[in-house]
């Protein structure tokens, strides 16, 4: 249950809490705010425990050039960092940052993941039951895996044919496509979610984690079966809040181990990455001659470049762009083939 978050007094006294419940009021998901008191506990420890309000822009520069220099960190992390300590600065404790100057991380974004099509056929081949339907919906619907795994049966709207994701990239809610190919399976898994939620009522739990503002505003909310998870848990567990004994989702670890076994036995020589079936359904949709607009609503990203580093790892062959090499063979054939109503000299 690592992705409920931690309780925070209303008027709490440590500097690290009280920048939590600010993130909080502001509407920053939950990742989101994991990932920056991450990155804001580490300043303060590069900076022996300085207080942040006693540092400024001299301790930012340094800490942002450390990364680039000493620890060779992407342009991507770097910028996540830059981002998490302009929040501190800027937004929380209201201080300018103007005229910041640093290196520059050199370390380029590496280009995604991508499985073919025969790739993931063969991965899919070697899944079964709830396992192989999570990797379909990974790959089918495009989702992130922690917002698989988060998904409730209410999420998935068969009458309108769209999957709910919620609190997305950016704390917002929105929909995904819901392939038709596997209606019939997710039913059965609902029927599934259905039968075990029962036997956790007859034997006294069947509540499951709501955050605090749908708690406080649905009660009842937490034992009906619209609310429970599409992929629960194999056991119950103590919330880390509250002490309840609750059957939470299945656990992000168990999928990615799922997913490292399947492609092993697949035999393929790529990362086993949840996250490479996301980039394999926006490339595969880009090859398809999708536009580039429909696909970053159907990822959610907020930045159409996010989602132009697609059409770097595309299959150019499926675009009609031919590699030189290829023609030889034709170059070949003709050399060797006599041309009609010519006959070698013996």
């Amino acid at each position: 249950m690592d992705d409920i978050r931690q309780r925070v007094s209303v008027r709490p006294v440590r500097f690290l809490d009280r920048l939590r419940l600010h993130m909080r009021e502001s509407g920053l998901a939950y990742t989101t705010e994991r990932t920056y008191i991450h990155w804001i506990r580490r300043f303060i420890l590069f900076h022996r425990k300085r207080h942040p309000s006693d540092m400024g822009i001299p301790e930012v520069e340094h800490f942002l050039t450390h990364l680039s220099e000493d620890r060779d960190c992407s342009v991507g992390t770097q910028r996540i960092v830059l981002n998490a300590l302009v929040y501190l600065y800027v937004r929380f404790l209201e201080l300018s940052l103007d005229g910041l100057a640093f290196t520059q991380a050199k370390r380029p974004r590496r280009l995604p993941v991508v499985y073919s099509r025969a790739e993931i056929a063969s991965i899919l081949s070697h899944l079964s039951g709830a396992g192989r339907l999570r990797v379909q919906l990974l790959y089918g619907a495009g989702l992130r895996s922690a917002k698989l795994l988060s998904l409730r049966v209410k999420d998935i709207d068969f009458a309108s044919n769209n999957i709910f994701v919620r609190a997305g990239k950016g704390n917002k809610d929105r929909t995904t496509m819901l392939p038709q190919a596997l209606v019939a399976d997710l039913r059965r898994q609902i029927e599934r979610v259905e039968i075990l939620h029962s036997q956790d009522v007859a034997e006294g739990f069947g509540e499951v984690y709501l955050p605090d503002a749908l708690a406080l505003k649905y009660p009842s909310a937490s034992r009906e079966t619209a609310w429970q998870f599409l992929f629960p848990a194999s056991r119950l567990g103590p919330c880390p809040r509250t002490g309840v004994v609750r059957r939470h989702h299945l656990h992000p670890s168990a999928l990615a181990k799922q997913i490292r076994r399947a492609v092993r036995a697949a035999g393929i020589h790529k990362p086993a990455r949840a996250h490479a079936f996301r980039h394999s359904f926006a490339t595969h949709l880009l090859e398809a001659g999708y536009d580039l607009r429909t696909i970053q609503e159907l990822l959610g990203h907020s930045d159409i470049s996010t989602t132009e580093i697609y059409t770097h790892v595309v299959n150019r062959g499926d675009r009609g762009v031919q590699s030189p090499v290829d023609r030889l063979s034709h170059v070949n054939a003709e050399i060797r083939a006599p041309a009609a109503g010519y006959q070698l000299a013996i």
